[in-house]
């Protein structure tokens, strides 16, 4: 877009559904997780999986 001269908003809208897109996919990538492996770990003791999980939100709420 940017090589063809696009015009910059349009760019910009583009990019934003981009972004959302991905939003979408974290999301869903997020559920699957702890619905099996953090399940699952915390069904086995491994507290440590809460620690991971925590930064992990930490980093997708910036």
């Amino acid at each position: 877009m940017v090589e063809n001269d696009t015009y910059c908003t349009d760019i910009l809208v583009q990019v934003s559904a981009v972004n959302a897109a991905l939003n979408s996919f974290n999301k869903v990538l997020l559920a699957n997780h702890i619905r099996t492996c953090v399940a699952e770990d915390i069904r086995e003791g491994k507290d440590e999986t809460i620690d991971e999980l925590v930064k992990v939100l930490q980093k997708l709420m910036k």
